[in-house]
């Protein structure tokens, strides 16, 4: 008997086309004879809404769809209500696979209403998720690791008040340039470098627009790279990709909007170097709970090849361009594979 799954997509974050895109890739590789697959979009203003067809999510019909498909958190229910007019029906859930990207998904939102349906859900759960999405707190466990990360001074919006206060303190910890960015967002929005005292103003002003929680970091000159995750406690990692910005960071527009941002799997490394970011991945994941799957980012310092880990994203995308299904591709797992694999741990969390 095929098992039902929800997949949700969209969401209310900036990264809410790049969800849709993922969502495509994600529903066109579940294997449709052991699932049947239940489609809900949210759009960027939170509602919830039935949708039919992956050809209406590429077009963005789904948006004007008249039935209404919400999780019920009752966890005698475990089923999403559906609501048109005045007529409520419930739709039993075996699974859900949420694929969204940053804030109101990835954080641990979604996966605390899951929790209290008891769903069975893919990926990491609520405090891996809003762990792994706010960089400062991620950064602090890292530094209990033994990890190197970049040097960092925490920022609190209430502090720009007195900016000059502010300025003096993080000039005290580090050099120009750095980077700034808000603690809780997602595909590098509101991130930006600052050269002097003047950019890193504006920087902050910036970052403060998106969270309340600013992270001012010393900048890494070196190669990005980056590891896949997958499983839970049976946790492992794939090879390493590395990403060629066209951009001086990687920010959104370098990912999703240039044509010039390539991605490389299996580049050329010092010794020993892609088996210790194999296994700072998997140390990470870890240690910050992570489960079914997540994409772990380092630099890899130009002058000493040292190893800086960077982020952790515990949703990584899956775009035509994105790099955790294509690092497992490498290793002979297809995309149908990775996605019944996520879906089967899933499962096993749950039982």
């Amino acid at each position: 008997m095929k098992k039902t799954v929800g997949v949700l997509f969209g969401g209310q974050s900036s990264e809410h086309e790049i969800s849709c895109i993922s969502a495509v890739t994600i529903i066109s590789n579940i294997d449709k004879e052991e699932y049947q697959i239940i489609l809900i979009g949210i759009t960027k203003e939170g509602k919830w809404i039935l949708t039919n067809s992956v050809e209406e999510i590429q077009s963005g019909a789904w948006k004007t769809g008249k039935i209404q498909a919400v999780l019920s958190p009752d966890a005698t229910d475990k089923c999403l209500l559906l609501i048109e007019g005045s007529r409520v029906t419930k739709k039993k859930l075996d699974i859900v696979f949420p694929v969204l990207h940053g804030l109101y998904g990835e954080d641990g939102t979604v996966q605390g209403l899951l929790e209290l349906a008891r769903i069975p859900y893919v990926g990491c759960g609520v405090l891996a998720s809003s762990v792994a999405m706010d960089k400062l707190y991620t950064k602090k466990i890292v530094d209990t690791l033994g990890i190197r990360q970049a040097a960092y001074v925490a920022v609190k919006k209430q502090e720009l008040v007195k900016m000059e206060e502010t300025i003096k303190r993080i000039e005290s910890t580090l050099t120009y340039p750095v980077f700034v960015k808000p603690s809780n967002a997602g595909s590098s929005c509101g991130v930006s470098k600052a050269e002097d005292r003047e950019d890193l103003i504006d920087g902050l002003m910036l970052a403060a627009e998106h969270d309340r929680k600013i992270l001012v970091e010393e900048q890494i000159v070196g190669r990005e790279l980056e590891c896949a995750v997958l499983g839970g406690a049976d946790s492992r990692a794939s090879g390493v990709g590395e990403v060629l910005a066209a951009a001086e960071f990687y920010d959104y527009k370098a990912k999703y909007q240039s044509t010039e941002s390539k991605t490389v799997i299996a580049p050329k490394l010092p010794m020993g170097k892609e088996e210790e970011i194999r296994k700072d991945a998997v140390t990470i994941f870890r240690a910050l709970d992570g489960y079914g799957l997540s994409r772990v980012d380092f630099f890899l310092t130009e002058d000493t090849n040292e190893v800086v880990f960077n982020e952790m994203n515990t949703l990584p995308g899956f775009t035509s361009i994105s790099m955790y299904p294509m690092l497992w591709e490498a290793r002979g797992i297809s995309k149908q594979t990775l996605i019944g694999k996520l879906l089967q741990s899933a499962l096993v969390r749950f039982t």
